[in-house]
């Protein structure tokens, strides 16, 4: 039967984008979570980051843990409190008491201790949360302490963990990951590193069990990520300073973005739908 050559367009224009639809079902979007409680948002590690963030629909967090001289776990991400709080030099020189006299730089909110964090999520299911050990610091973190620490840490973190939600231990520093397996060889654990995937990073990270690593989106390939997930990893790109981060995640097909503007992200994927 020969075809009007409207019906002909039609079928050529349907043959053209059929590629183009096909690959839209198939677009995987990754999980984005707050960095810091989204640090380009909102003040960095404060409990206000952490409950705007979920207000606005966020639920996930990356949050940084260190801890004081008496052995109190406390939120913040600099070896020094003098860039984000009313302080001067590193949280690990002070006695718990002295810290809760600390109070951020922007809006007076006090230095968050991990208690206080813990104590708010423990009634909101479904969560992401990984809790970044700031120890690559050997002067603060001695390999004599790292044991003290994990220990701590492990034991705040898995009281209680509430329904449906997945509560990592992160870092750059292979000694706590290796201290919390230690206390339990079923905790999840990533391995970051501060560059891109490499076949180096992926090794590393079997060896101390970690079925989860991180990497810096530029300079990863997509080729390196698809390997990762082929050997059975659980891929993490960051930073996500903009929605063009988030765009080169997209692209290069990771699993999860940790990102610095979580909730500009969402309403992008709001949109879209």
């Amino acid at each position: 039967m020969n075809r009007s050559p409207l019906l002909t367009l039609i079928a050529v224009i349907f043959a053209a984008t059929a590629p183009i639809r096909i690959l839209a079902t198939e677009e995987k979007t990754p999980f984005h979570f707050a960095h810091r409680g989204g640090a380009h948002e909102f003040e960095e590690n404060t409990l206000f980051a952490f409950k705007s963030c979920y207000d606005k629909g966020i639920r996930g967090y990356e949050l940084d843990v260190r801890m004081t001289k008496d052995g109190e776990l406390v939120v913040l991400h600099d070896d020094s409190l003098d860039r984000t709080h009313h302080g001067i030099g590193p949280v690990e020189h002070l006695t718990a008491e002295e810290a809760r006299k600390i109070n951020s730089r922007v809006q007076n909110e006090p230095l968050l201790f991990l208690d206080t964090l813990l104590d708010y999520l423990k009634n909101k299911p479904e969560m992401y949360v990984e809790f970044e050990m700031k120890t690559s610091n050997k002067e603060l973190y001695p390999d004599s302490r790292i044991e003290e620490y994990a220990t701590q840490l492990h034991r705040k973190v898995t009281a209680h963990v509430p329904v449906g939600s997945t509560y990592l231990f992160t870092s750059f520093d292979r000694r706590p990951l290796v201290a919390v397996k230690k206390v339990d060889p079923t905790a999840d654990i990533m391995l970051i590193k501060g560059g891109p995937l490499t076949p180096e990073l992926m090794e590393a990270a079997k060896a101390i069990g970690s079925k989860r690593i991180a990497a810096k989106m530029e300079g990863t390939t997509r080729l390196a990520v698809k390997e990762a997930q082929k050997q059975g990893f659980i891929v993490t790109g960051w930073p996500g300073h903009n929605l063009n981060d988030y765009f080169l995640g997209l692209g290069l097909g990771v699993d999860a973005i940790c990102s610095d503007v979580p909730v500009l992200v969402q309403e992008y994927i709001e949109r879209k739908k």
